[in-house]
């Protein structure tokens, strides 16, 4: 607080002047009169002690000043009673405070006076009696500390002057001091007064503003009010309250608070939906706010938010409780119903991911603290989507439903089943010390949910893979154990799906490299890493060369070489395989057009997700038109999995390649999904035969050599070509020619090679050709 907010010279901001300063001012009058015969006994003394040394003519005068000074202090100091009612501004302020140094100056006057006039000898005697009224005047809680600052000015100047006159330099200094510490006492006890009243201004508007909000609260009877004396008996009842209880006011009126509203069920010494707490906050004698407590009114279940605090008398005594309540049944059942959409999924009604990642948070805080081993399995059910695509939402969230009856018929005490999301489900095993009950639970649900469902007289079938992660041994987190768990469900996903498989940290560094192999292969195209080589296909008759099969390559800045194993199947899990199989076609068909001879075809192998594409067909015959190719000398290579996705649309796209003039090649024939059916809906110009029977064959295998033969039949009877793949020697090859297969491709003939060698070996073929016909 500043020096001008103590004095008065200003207000505290956000405080009003009347309430403050003006307080200071009405405490005036009450002195008056003892601020005047104080001045009257202080002129008598001076009187007595300067009697026979100073002219009494002096003396007279002198009094006869002090006495008009005294009553126009006077004046003001009445003037100033009404100063906290009525307008008393500064200017009203400063007037009272010339009045008050008026009386000063007339002290200051007389002492100066009566160091010339004889009263040297007794100046210090003299000066203690003004000095005492300085003191006095700076002690008192009635007086103006801004009036009192001028009249301790106004008097020691004159003391000070009078003690220069004498020569006195001890009563300079005791003057001196005497000035300082009396305005800073002024200062002090006005900064005290002032504060003080700051702080009684607040709590009198915050008795204000809580009689006002009890007088709205009671006027407009939202919520009610309660009171109960010492013995927790209920006392001025009031109407709204009484209704909340259920009877009228009278029968409330001195009844046990808990009698009406525990009922028999319930008892607040053991129950812990907030009655425990409410009566140990009532024995204690403790203030309480927004306590939730469940209530029995006349056998009804309700909930009350109360708050209440103790009561005590004028000499400190405990005479009971007050507070106020509201019944927030409905918005309970509001939050519960609210809480658990939060928690659990509303179609299978299990926990949802949030729950189980709080359940699973749980379970690792447990296994830390004892030392066990929680676990978390995470289950995706196989051929789901077909269930979907094929028979709608509505079937499949009914085969949702029962999946989720068989988990819960599964789980065990410490167990908890839920639903992540989509076909996806979880479990949660609290303490999994004994590891073969995880395998155990794994296989169960496994076989559970592979057997047979029965769904609008449909009978449906899927599969489930699980994944399964231990904590705190394979993550210390949730997100840990949730990661750690997906890798191994995908590892059973790879594995063909219906197993169970466990984490084991090489999962981690295999998705580390396969996400920073995305991360490169997003990229590549850019860089210009990828390249294509060649692999002939020979007439098995003439060996001639009458196509090459167009295979991608990647040679990464960052990983060197990488295998085609590895990054075409992660091309298409991010479905990047459709910007790099537009790349292939536009290559391989400039390629073919400008540097091979005309009869010489090109084949490429097409992805089923770019045959999903809206725009395949477009795609081609833009590389053809960039390219000049000829559209007979381009053949499509399909593998059967196109037809497990979205058939109508493969099939589709493959008629339009076909009615430009270009050929489909049906490839791997005979290790996928092998149906007679695909050969009827599409008429493909070639069968390849996979270098497994081709092997097999190679190793007298009786069914590898069935399964050629008929392949070379059928092909024939349908007026198709056969090309059989992974021929790698010369027995081979005429085994091969003995099945009666058109096309032969594999090492034997050549391994796949960069364009600049596949334009050599037309340069040689040409040559060997010129010098035979010379």
């Amino acid at each position: 607080m500043s020096i001008g907010e103590a004095i008065g010279l200003s207000t505290p901001e956000g405080a009003e002047w009347s309430r403050i300063h003006g307080y200071q001012y009405t405490q005036l009058s009450k002195r008056m009169m003892a601020r005047a015969i104080s001045h009257a006994i202080g002129f008598a003394l001076v009187a007595l002690i300067l009697w026979g040394e100073v002219e009494l003519a002096l003396i007279g005068a002198w009094g006869v000043a002090l006495i008009f000074a005294v009553l126009l202090a006077a004046h003001e100091d009445r003037a100033a009673r009404f100063a906290d009612t009525v307008h008393y501004g500064i200017w009203e302020m400063r007037r009272h405070a010339v009045a008050s140094a008026a009386k000063g100056v007339v002290w200051g006057i007389g002492l100066m006076l009566f160091a010339q006039t004889g009263g040297a000898n007794h100046l210090a005697i003299v000066w203690s009696i003004p000095a005492v009224l300085i003191l006095a005047n700076a002690a008192s809680r009635f007086s103006a500390p801004l009036g009192s600052i001028a009249f301790t000015i106004a008097t020691g100047i004159g003391g000070l002057v009078a003690a220069l006159l004498a020569g006195d330099w001890l009563l300079l200094t005791v003057v001196t001091f005497t000035m300082l510490f009396a305005a800073f006492g002024t200062i002090e006890n006005a900064r005290v007064a002032v504060t003080g009243r700051l702080n009684e201004t607040a709590a009198m508007e915050k008795s204000e503003v809580v009689s006002m909000l009890l007088r709205e609260f009671e006027e407009n009877q939202a919520d009610w009010l309660w009171q109960i004396d010492p013995r927790r008996r209920l006392k001025s009842v009031s109407p709204r309250f009484a209704f909340a209880l259920g009877c009228s006011a009278e029968d409330a009126e001195g009844k046990l608070f808990f009698d009406l509203i525990s009922g028999r069920d319930l008892n607040p010494a053991t129950d812990s939906d907030g009655l425990r707490e409410f009566a140990e906050k009532l024995k204690r004698k403790e203030s309480f706010s927004e306590l939730v407590i469940r209530v029995n009114i006349r056998g009804a279940e309700r909930w009350w938010e109360i708050s209440g605090t103790p009561m005590l008398d004028e000499a400190g005594k405990f005479i009971g409780f007050r507070g106020v309540g509201s019944d927030v049944t409905e918005q309970r059942e509001s939050s519960d119903q609210i809480a658990f959409l939060a928690r659990y999924d509303t179609l299978t009604q299990l926990p949802n991911r949030l729950l189980l990642n709080e359940t699973l948070g749980e379970a690792l805080e447990y296994a830390a603290h004892w030392r066990t081993r929680c676990a978390f399995l995470m289950i995706d059910l196989d051929r789901f989507k077909s269930v979907n695509d094929s028979l709608g939402h509505l079937v499949g969230d009914q085969l949702l439903a029962q999946v989720a009856g068989r988990l819960k018929s599964l789980t065990g005490e410490g167990e908890i089943c839920g639903r992540l999301g989509g076909d996806e489900f979880a479990v949660v095993i609290r303490d999994a010390s004994d590891r073969k009950r995880i395998d155990r639970l794994a296989r169960a649900v496994i076989e559970q949910l592979s057997e047979p469902y029965q769904i609008e007289n449909q009978i449906l079938y899927v599969g489930a893979s699980v994944g399964s992660a231990v904590g705190p041994r394979d993550g210390k987190t949730v997100e840990e154990l949730l990661r750690n768990a997906d890798l191994a469900l995908y590892r059973a996903k790879d594995a063909g799906g219906n197993e169970h498989c466990d984490y084991e940290p090489s999962l981690h560094a295999n998705a580390e490299e396969k996400r920073q192999l995305e991360f490169s292969l997003r990229k590549a195209l850019e860089r210009g890493e990828m390249l294509l080589h060649y692999q002939p296909v020979v007439d098995a008759k003439t060996e001639k060369v009458v196509s090459f099969e167009a295979l991608v390559r990647w040679n990464s800045s960052e990983h060197g070489f990488v295998s085609p194993g590895k990054f075409i199947p992660l091309a298409e899990d991010t479905r990047l395989i459709v910007p790099i199989g537009t790349w292939v076609m536009q290559e391989a068909c400039k390629e073919a057009a400008g540097n091979w001879p005309s009869h010489v075809k090109v084949n490429i192998n097409v992805s089923p997700e770019q045959l999903l594409e809206p725009d395949f067909a477009a795609t081609v015959v833009q590389a053809l038109s960039h390219s000049g190719l000829d559209p007979k000398r381009l053949e499509i290579e399909v593998t059967e999995s196109i037809f497990l996705r979205d058939a109508s649309v493969a099939r589709k796209a493959l008629e339009q390649c076909m009615a430009l003039g270009c050929s489909v090649a049906l490839d791997d024939f005979g290790t996928g999904y092998s149906s007679l059916g695909y050969l009827r809906k599409l008429k493909f110009s070639t069968i390849k035969v996979d270098r497994s029977f081709v092997q097999g064959a190679a190793q007298q295998s009786r069914e590898s050599l069935a399964i050629i033969r008929a392949v070379v039949a059928m092909a024939e009877s349908l007026g198709m070509t056969t090309t059989a793949e992974g021929v790698e020697n010369e027995e081979e090859a005429e085994m091969i020619r003995s099945l009666r297969c058109n096309k032969i491709q594999g090492y034997h003939f050549g391994r796949p090679m960069p364009a600049t060698d596949v334009r050599m070996l037309f340069v040689r073929s040409n040559a060997e050709a010129v010098r035979k016909r010379a």
